[in-house]
């Protein structure tokens, strides 16, 4: 009998791909929902903010997610050589540059054909928000065994400021970018292990440094207004294997928390790291997430954006596939649109 239940006409259908990429959750969605008008992914995005907005909270927010899903919107490309464009969604709203939703994106669409590429190590070029990232495929009997890609120019934005916070007292932290506005700062300065325990702990160092940077720091991107402003806190400790470089826990949105160690937070701490002469070009370190999964990431070109120095970063890891879903939204139920309890 259930499988010939059909939902009624009247209600919306919204079909998903779901995936981890070092623990962290990234939600396809695949079909269900309008095209999204616009020349450029930023219009494209400012559409979907403005009418289809109640679709992220549904899928993002509960019964459907949670407050640390992440998830993404397929659109067709906006430049002549684009595979593909894509929107990333989360608690909050809309980020601009998702390094784990790349890796994710490359394992389950080229594994389940979703995007059609030929080859051992096909190239996906994405247009984001954030602009051109090249993501490609390592191959192993016609599955993706590893992804990498090389991000948007990342770049040092401020260091060694000092900060005042209520609870933990005076830090120091710095300001990059690796396709969104991080705060970096110390987990010994904060007096927290990063750990699972912690959690919750770190999720309130994490969203009192962003507040106090949001405060006292005016951000303005270079080119885009609409990506002028902090995306969250990279809180840096000791790894807890000593092959790694490092351990960072990154809090972002509206207090989410990343399984993974953050693809575009290790791209702007690869600006940083740059800089600071602590790795050289094309040489490797690799980063662990809270849970202790890794991206490894190395600094492939230098270049300059608008002002600023900056570096092209390449981002390795894994990802696996965990659902193909139909989701249901019943026009009687009040809580189709979601909610959210954090």
């Amino acid at each position: 009998m259930a499988k010939k239940w059909q939902p009624p006409s009247d209600w919306i259908k919204i079909t998903t791909l779901d995936v981890h990429a070092a623990g962290e959750p990234l939600r396809i969605i695949t079909g269900g929902i309008p095209s999204l008008p616009g020349k450029t992914i930023l219009e494209k995005r400012n559409y979907a903010k403005i009418n289809l907005d109640h679709i992220r909270t549904a899928l993002m927010w509960e019964p459907r997610g949670h407050a640390d899903m992440y998830g993404c919107i397929l659109t067709e490309p906006v430049t002549p050589d684009g595979t593909i464009g894509v929107l990333f969604l989360h608690n909050e709203g809309y980020s601009t540059m998702c390094g784990h939703a790349v890796i994710g994106l490359t394992f389950a669409g080229l594994d389940t054909g979703l995007i059609d590429l030929p080859g051992n190590n096909p190239v996906i070029k994405l247009d984001t928000p954030a602009g051109r990232v090249t993501a490609t495929a390592f191959r192993k009997n016609r599955r993706v065994n590893e992804a990498a890609f090389q991000n948007v120019p990342s770049y040092v934005y401020a260091m060694d400021m000092r900060i005042k916070l209520p609870e933990f007292g005076a830090i120091t932290c710095d300001i990059a970018f690796g396709g969104a506005y991080y705060a970096i700062c110390s987990a010994e300065e904060l007096g927290i292990r990063l750990i699972p325990e912690n959690f919750s702990s770190l999720i309130r160092a994490g969203m009192a440094v962003k507040r106090e940077v949001d405060r006292s720091v005016n951000i303005e991107h270079p080119f885009e207004k609409d990506l002028s402003f902090l995306y969250g806190t990279i809180i840096v400790g000791p790894p807890e294997n000593k092959n790694n470089h490092s351990r960072n826990v990154c809090i972002f949105a509206e207090g989410e928390v990343d399984r993974s160690p953050t693809g575009t937070g290790v791209s702007a701490r690869s600006a940083l790291l740059y800089t600071r002469g602590e790795v050289k070009k094309n040489e490797f370190f690799t980063v662990e997430s809270i849970l202790g999964t890794c991206f490894t990431t190395r600094v492939v070109h230098t270049t300059s954006f608008g002002s600023y120095p900056a570096v092209i970063p390449e981002v390795k890891g894994k990802a696996f596939i965990t659902g193909r879903h139909e989701f249901f939204s019943d026009p009687k139920d009040p809580l189709r649109q979601g909610f959210i309890s954090r």
